[in-house]
């Protein structure tokens, strides 16, 4: 068990069995710590145990064997600590935005006039307080994602998982979020977790990036770079060197193809 608001999981195990009778170990031996505030993004091929891993830190994947903590609290189900965003629209079309904000709120019993501040007050942040009497069907796919991002920070969790929510978008709109959700993760210091297939996507966003393969945490890479992580940032060799042990990890590009990269930059540099 770990300190306040430490995300702590121990030796943890998802073993499923698949209607084919094959055992499927979705997550294999996996243990780590999350600090209060940090901003992880989990990366790796598909299947390999990304969105298992944050199941099972909602608490909507029963383990096998092992304990997730938060805090003293151990994790047995799903918590009002902890909203998840899932990839699929997660905005419910048969109620208009502000009642969208408000749903999690009412879940809590919070009073109408209070659900209402709080609502406006997450539209306005996430720039859609004109739209708070539309219907989700009237808003760009874009302008949806900004709704379940309003959503989710309105119902006062301190720990939002997020499973590549962005991953619909097309990339121009995935950077006009990105920043959003840099704003929103600044003013509020929550903790992120946020599941990606996309490489510069984790680079964008993360302060420390988990790689899976195999249902476990393969490599644990801190991103010691500058914020807004533009083009030029992406560029130093920090960034490129991490770029580089992803694509590695992902089994994109050998080591020994790895190591005759660095050395014509050795030679490029003479």
């Amino acid at each position: 068990m770990s300190g306040s608001g430490v995300i702590s999981a121990a030796n943890v195990w998802c073993v499923f069995k698949h209607v084919s009778g094959r055992k499927v170990e979705a997550l294999r031996e996996v243990s780590l710590d999350i600090p209060p505030g940090q901003f992880v993004c989990v990366v790796g091929r598909s299947g390999h145990g990304k969105s298992t891993l944050l199941r099972a830190l909602g608490g909507l994947n029963p383990l096998t064997a092992g304990e997730i903590y938060v805090g003293e609290q151990k994790i047995v189900g799903p918590s009002a600590e902890r909203s998840m965003v899932f990839q699929d629209d997660t905005v419910f079309p048969w109620m208009r935005v502000r009642d969208n904000v408000e749903f999690g709120l009412k879940a809590q019993s919070i009073g109408t006039l209070e659900r209402r501040r709080i609502a406006d007050e997450w539209l306005e942040r996430v720039d859609l307080v004109d739209f708070a009497e539309s219907w989700p069907k009237e808003l760009s796919g874009g302008m949806r994602k900004r709704v379940a991002l309003a959503t989710v920070f309105a119902t006062g969790a301190k720990i939002l998982l997020m499973d590549e929510p962005f991953g619909s978008l097309d990339y121009v709109t995935r950077l006009i979020l990105h920043g959003l959700l840099l704003d929103l993760w600044r003013r509020t210091g929550h903790t992120i977790v946020f599941v990606t297939h996309d490489v510069e996507e984790a680079l964008i966003l993360a302060d420390r990036i988990l790689i899976m393969r195999d249902g476990q945490i393969v490599d644990d890479l801190m991103v010691n770079l500058e914020r807004p992580r533009d083009e030029e940032v992406r560029a130093q060799s920090h960034a490129v060197q991490i770029i580089k042990t992803i694509v590695q990890h992902l089994g994109l590009v050998t080591a020994t193809q790895t190591q005759e990269q660095q050395n014509e930059e050795v030679v490029d540099t003479r």
